[in-house]
């Protein structure tokens, strides 16, 4: 362990949970608050005690909220800009920490708690320069002395439900964005992680207060779903986004919908990759056990199905074994290892129902799989990676698996390839290995990959924040973090001004009086 866990959580202001809200300076619970604990999955260790928001408390938090966004959306968007830089350079004086307790709380490497808070300082880095790029568009006008454009206003306050896999990260790619577009935000963190939630928001209302804005931009309401589905069913909230399971997803869509709301989904994935005759094996090793075994299987984005073509399909299979065979699985916080443990208990036993339904369909493991049990892993939550043989129509390999379960499929033509890569009801993230311009031109072709992020010669996992993030079908259809991915947080309104001294009407119409 890099640093001692009470240094961090001292460091981060979280070492007494007694709070289940927060609108800025204002932290406060009821007497009464549902708790829950907060157990590491890397070593079975209570960390904290958290409390629950209640309804009532909730709606404090809109309503302050509510009236901070009054204020915030006539602040300047480069002062904006501005307060998000010291942001992102109070990230930077607090990496080390904050990247530790992600891993601690969460289970992943210590290097991709590093890399997660890491994400965060890169989006306030973009948000920044997007605070003075919020274009429009001019456009002329079919009548004379008429000037037409477009301009984009704030949407108001911007509900963020998070996933334990990120637990700060996606938040950072809606709240900064949300923040230099004039938006304010509420964050529910997931259950399974809010004490760096916790921390973030300290973070971040430091800086709030150090610019002399003290309450209801950045909001905090700490709770299960019960939080979500009022956020979900809130009309003072017209955006509401929501990364989680397709489950999660669907109830999140049908109550925004309801009411006319907008909703941002980043649901789950069951991304492939194709490795082709003309792959560099060695180069598609490293995507493909990375893709599966990074953050023990549980990224949205993870590598869970390898597409291979038959002539290759022997040999990358042994490379693959052999590789599995190397990797080091404990405690996250130690460099050495590859691999950290799943979230919780449940998800082993998820794991564990997936191995047992993919073998009732006939599908053979050439790595095996299980629950490690005793000394080191003694919390219960680590599983082994394991790797298994099947057609891509099984159910199990149709449903998505948060594990480090990998599926094999062979194929023998670039056309069916595809097909396979799309034969899911998810489409997130996918990539191509191949040498060959052609292979790599169709795979990105209309007639190639369906998922909304398509690579070519780097494996599935992992997004650069200045690409928008997002994928189709049961994934969502939401984007996030870079390129134009602001617009969802604000509103487009089209003007035209007339400074002629006439009122002629458009498409020719005549109106004498």
């Amino acid at each position: 362990m890099s640093l001692p866990i009470k240094d961090i959580l001292d460091h981060l202001h979280i070492n007494d949970i007694n709070h289940a809200f927060s609108t800025g300076n204002q932290w406060g619970s009821s007497a009464n608050a549902v708790t829950k604990d907060i157990v590491s999955p890397t070593d079975g260790k209570k960390i904290a005690t958290v409390k629950f928001a209640t309804a009532d408390e909730y709606n404090t938090v809109v309503e302050t909220a509510a009236k901070a966004f009054k204020t915030w959306r006539t602040i300047p968007a480069p002062k904006r800009g501005e307060i998000v830089r010291q942001i992102g350079e109070s990230l930077r004086a607090n990496k080390k920490q904050l990247g530790t307790l992600v891993s601690y709380e969460m289970g992943k490497s210590l290097q991709e708690g590093y890399g997660e808070v890491q994400e965060m300082i890169d989006i306030c880095d973009f948000a920044v320069g997007l605070s003075r790029q919020l274009y429009g568009l001019t456009m002329h006008s079919e009548r004379p002395e008429h000037r037409m454009y477009e301009q984009y206003h704030p949407l108001g306050i911007i509900g963020v439900i998070s996933a334990f896999n990120f637990p700060v990260a996606v938040w950072s790619w809606n709240a900064m964005l949300a923040w230099v577009c004039g938006d304010v935000c509420i964050w529910k963190p997931s259950e399974k992680t809010p004490l760096t939630a916790i921390a973030c928001q300290h973070i971040a209302q430091e800086v709030f207060k150090r610019n002399n804005i003290d309450e209801g931009v950045s909001c905090l309401v700490i709770g299960d779903r019960n939080i979500g589905e009022l956020m979900s069913n809130d009309t003072r909230v017209p955006l509401v986004s929501a990364t989680g399971s397709t489950r999660m997803g669907k109830a999140v869509s049908a109550a925004v919908g309801a009411r006319l709301g907008k909703s941002l989904l980043e649901l789950g994935g069951n991304n492939a990759i194709i490795l082709t005759e003309n792959a560099d094996l060695d180069m598609s090793l490293i995507g493909a056990v990375f893709g599966a075994v990074g953050t023990a299987g549980q990224r949205c984005t993870s590598t869970r199905r390898l597409i291979i073509h038959e002539s290759v399909y022997e040999a990358f299979k042994q490379k693959l074994v052999k590789a599995y065979a190397q990797i080091k699985i404990g405690d996250p916080l130690d460099e050495n290892n590859h691999m950290g443990p799943l979230i919780d208990q449940d998800a082993v036993a998820l794991y564990l129902d997936s191995i047992e339904k993919c073998k009732a369909e006939g599908g053979k493991f050439v790595v095996e799989g299980g629950k490690l049990e005793g000394g080191a892993y003694s919390s219960g939550c680590y599983v082994k990676p394991c790797i298994a043989e099947v057609e891509n129509h099984y159910k199990i390999v149709q449903h998505e698996t948060f594990a480090p379960i990998l599926y094999l499929i062979k194929y023998s033509t670039i056309e069916e390839a595809i097909d396979l890569q799309n034969g899911v009801p998810q489409g997130l993230s996918s990539a191509i290995m191949t040498n060959n311009l052609r292979e790599a031109e169709t795979f990105l072709s209309y007639a190639g990959s369906d998922c909304g992020i398509a690579n070519v010669n780097i494996g599935t996992s992992g997004a650069e924040i200045g690409g928008a993030f997002g994928g189709e079908k049961e994934t969502g259809g939401g984007r996030e973090s870079g390129s134009d991915a602001w617009k969802v947080y604000m509103r487009r309104q089209t003007n035209t001004i007339n400074y002629s001294k006439t009122l002629p009407l458009a498409q020719g119409i005549k109106f004498d009086l």
